[in-house]
């Protein structure tokens, strides 16, 4: 471990350009933010701010420092390409100028680490809101993995977006927040793809929405949040972590913070929220996240400092944490005991038959709890019932009422149990059969697959539906890829494995694959 000193921290990914000091706790916090006159953040704009407010804001930052500084980190991406250089630009000319190391800290893997150290969890499930990311996060094996993620636009910035288009300021957030008081529960899309979630069909039926405004804000606030609570449970669930934290910007709101908080309850997790200073892009959690870099020794030389405006979280190496063990994900999976299972969204009763129903969520409003509880359970009684007759096994069904089903018990171990290739490549025949049938699972996972004497059994359909379209089944593949790139040393060749089953019975396989391809590369940061 290298000794380590007084460590300045430099953010400017978007709108704020904030510094602050971190040596055995954090000093001077100060913050400069862009304010645009019209509209959202205009790059080239914020970049000029951040230009002409840097000198000053790094004064504020080191002033009445009586001790040097032993670093200097700042936002290597990811974020706006313009502002990140104007901080990338000044952060070397300070490193080069005091002779001391330069650390290039990634903006998401900082928010994290600054909720940690304020909340003094240790291994939380992250959920990471802000203007541009709305991702849940959880470390293993060095990496801060995605377990899920949005697959078009942040939360922030669709709450951003609803709020210009009814000509409230920037940044709306707040704004929508104060209309939601008081405010009654409307219909508004709901679009939840296994550990994935997407906002632009939720936003642009809460600007078409006649309602009035304070119905319209709060429902766009509920629908939204109970989303991110969902696949922030869902998590939880599959990982058995017993900690979660909230970050980001969006982490201000208070509504959010109670349906989270509600959640972790109700499973017996613990909930923390950093305090709002560090919240919202801010110095501090680059200073002490360089901090952590630079005790590893984890500096940047000046020709390797460039920035990247797409640098994801689980692209960082962790060197400042101990490896972490799989075991809870890996184990405790077996399903041929009697007796009784709460997963994320159901409770589990095993005996001659499977009784499985859906809890309500005290987190979610009740009318839209109630709709999705009664949606889920028929259409998933219905898809089961069809990917049988598609050749794909599943349960019987015995029963069905507006909450629970009724069905055959499953023998067997959970695949995540049994991860090779040979298994892996059942699985990738039995839904490719499937989606060629034109069903999606919607949420599929390692654990909703039960392994059976070579045989491959697929269950929990709650988010299924009847699709074709390739751009469906490439997001059903992308929620498989992701688990497996999260939680399997071996990834690839077991999603090669997978991959070589799929296409022996799924006549659209080439396209279904290029367009999960795509949905991995699409930019989901600004």
């Amino acid at each position: 471990m290298v000794q380590s000193g007084p460590v300045l921290g430099i953010e400017g990914t978007a709108w704020n350009l904030s510094a602050s000091v971190f040596d055995n706790d954090l000093k001077t916090l100060y913050s400069h933010p862009y304010q645009p006159e019209t509209g959202g953040i205009h790059p080239r704009e914020a970049a000029q701010h951040h230009a002409a407010q840097m000198s000053h804001v790094i004064s504020e930052a080191v002033r009445d420092r009586t001790d040097g500084i032993s670093a200097v980190a700042f936002s290597i991406g990811p974020g706006l390409g313009p502002c990140l250089r104007i901080v990338a630009t000044a952060a070397r000319s300070l490193a080069q100028r005091f002779g001391v190391p330069l650390i290039g800290v990634n903006h998401c893997v900082a928010h994290i680490e600054i909720g940690r150290y304020a909340t003094g969890f240790t291994d939380p499930i992250v959920l990471y809101a802000s203007g541009a990311n709305t991702q849940v996060l959880g470390y293993l094996q060095r990496r801060y993995r995605i377990f899920g993620e949005t697959l078009d636009i942040g939360l922030g910035n669709a709450l951003d977006k609803f709020a210009r288009s009814r000509e409230l300021p920037h940044p709306g957030g707040p704004f929508i927040e104060e209309y939601a008081r008081g405010g009654s529960y409307i219909p508004l899309p709901y679009t939840v793809k296994g550990m994935d979630l997407a906002f632009s069909g939720l936003l642009s039926a809460a600007k078409d929405a006649q309602a009035p405004l304070k119905d319209v804000c709060f429902s766009l606030q509920e629908t939204a949040f109970a989303m991110c609570v969902e696949v922030t449970e869902r998590a939880l669930a599959q990982t058995g972590k017993e900690e979660m934290i909230l970050v980001g910007g969006v982490g201000a709101n208070r509504r959010l913070q109670e349906m989270l908080a509600q959640m972790c309850k109700d499973r017996g997790a613990r909930f923390g929220v950093p305090p709002s200073q560090y919240l919202g892009d801010n110095g501090a959690m680059i200073a002490y996240t360089g901090r952590l870099m630079l005790e590893q020794g984890d500096v940047l030389p000046i020709p390797e400092s460039q920035v990247n405006p797409s640098f994801r979280a689980d692209q960082v190496l962790v060197s400042w944490r101990d490896s972490g063990e799989m075991d809870r994900y890996l184990t405790g999976a077996v399903i041929n005991r009697q007796g009784e299972r709460q997963g994320a969204e159901a409770r589990i009763q095993i005996g001659s038959c499977t009784q499985k129903k859906r809890l309500k969520k005290p987190y979610r409003d009740e009318t839209l709890d109630l709709r999705l509880i009664t949606e889920r359970t028929r259409a998933e009684a219905r898809l089961i019932a069809a990917a049988r007759r598609a050749g794909v096994p599943t349960p019987i069904i015995h029963d069905i009422t507006k909450d629970t089903i009724t069905m055959e018990t499953i023998d067997g171990i959970l695949l995540k149990e049994v991860l090779t290739p040979e298994n892996l490549q059942i699985a990738g025949i039995m839904v490719g059969k499937l989606h060629h049938a034109g069903i999606v699972h919607g949420d599929l996972t390692t654990c909703n697959m039960i392994m059976r004497n070579s045989q491959c059994i697929l269950i929990d359909f709650g988010l299924a539906g009847n699709s074709s379209d390739i751009e469906a089944r490439g997001v059903d593949l992308h929620v498989l890829f992701q688990i497996l790139t999260s939680t399997a040393e071996d990834a690839e060749s077991l999603q090669s494995a997978f991959c070589a089953g799929y296409q022996s019975v799924c006549t659209d396989a080439h396209l279904i694959f290029a367009r999960e391809h795509e949905i991995e590369l699409r930019g989901r940061y600004l």
